[in-house]
């Protein structure tokens, strides 16, 4: 494997990293104030077809994005509504939220577009285009830094840097603000948040609202810088994957986003690879391809070590009178 090889799996690993770290966030935010979310998958799904749809109908990939975060807070703010105010079963509300995305999209585009539940190809301005840094083209030829400046850091769309910025932005809201103190408190002890006079559900409801900001962009992202356009299903397991990682982090930032890293790199070598030749034993491109889904079973399994969640995680509050 020469150099070069090197630097395009890389490239590859940030490009696939870029919408399970943004989800990962997501619940790292909603599952930090105590909200269990199964429904990364739908909320990703249904800003995935939000955003396609209405940069294709507008030509303004900027428009798509918008759609498809407000869309994803939508969702976010049913889900909240179900397992905060109603103090109903957040697993069954989010399952409930992946199966209402995964029908509505389908549906919704087949009646718009006519196009077996796609949506029509995103070119131009209807998509995110690669950004070329600095001096990128100038050092392209300079040995070993200058491919890795210019390949591997610049030439990515605006949402990948975003996507990265995002984690050192979480890290200083979550444990150097005082809203991050409050919203880590009322994930582990509610009552004595109550106690204080800071309004619990107030705090899980702007925690909810944060995720389904950052699953938007992620479905977004999807859409229309990853791919050109809606298909069905498009997400194709990457909530659950980015819940494993997150996991796998144990509800850290910067673990989270080595771990989203280690998922992308197992995408990206899979299709890299078609067949992998190890003497003469050769691993199936179906192998590769199910490596990250393994990956997360045996995460989920708890092989990796305990990964305790916040204490309250999952238990509506029901305030004392």
């Amino acid at each position: 494997m020469d150099f070069l090889t090197i630097i395009q799996i890389l490239d590859s690993t940030i490009r696939l990293a870029t919408p399970l770290l943004l989800a990962c966030l997501a619940g790292l935010f909603s599952e930090r104030a105590g909200i269990f979310d199964i429904g990364l998958e739908g909320k990703m799904l249904a800003a995935a077809f939000f955003s396609a749809a209405t940069a294709a109908i507008t030509g303004s990939v900027w428009l798509g994005l918008v759609a498809g975060t407000l869309a994803s807070m939508v969702l976010s703010a049913l889900h909240g509504l179900a397992s905060i105010t109603f103090r109903g079963n957040q697993l069954i509300s989010g399952v409930a939220i992946n199966f209402l995305a995964a029908g509505m999209t389908v549906l919704i585009a087949q009646d718009w577009f006519q196009q077996g539940g796609r949506t029509p190809s995103l070119i131009g301005q209807g998509r995110f285009n690669a950004v070329t840094l600095p001096f990128a083209d100038a050092l392209a030829n300079v040995p070993v830094l200058g491919p890795i400046y210019s390949e591997l850091i610049s030439g990515h769309s605006i949402l990948v840097y975003l996507a990265f910025l995002c984690v050192p932005a979480t890290w200083w809201l979550l444990f150097r603000t005082r809203f991050g103190l409050r919203l880590r408190a009322v994930g582990e002890n509610p009552a004595a948040v109550d106690t204080a006079g800071i309004s619990v559900i107030g705090m899980r409801y702007a925690a909810v609202a944060i995720c389904g900001l950052l699953c938007g962009i992620a479905g977004a992202y999807l859409a229309t810088a990853l791919q050109a356009g809606f298909v069905k299903d498009m997400t194709a397991g990457r909530g659950y994957i980015a819940l494993a990682a997150l996991i796998f982090a144990k509800w850290r930032p910067w673990h989270a986003m080595f771990s989203c890293l280690l998922f992308g790199f197992l995408q990206a070598v899979a299709l890299r690879y078609q067949n992998i030749h190890i003497g003469d034993f050769v691993i199936p491109v179906q192998a590769m391809d199910a490596l990250p889904y393994i990956l997360t079973v045996v995460i989920l399994a708890g092989f990796v070590g305990k990964a305790i969640p916040p204490r309250a995680g999952g238990e509506p509050y029901v305030k004392e009178r």
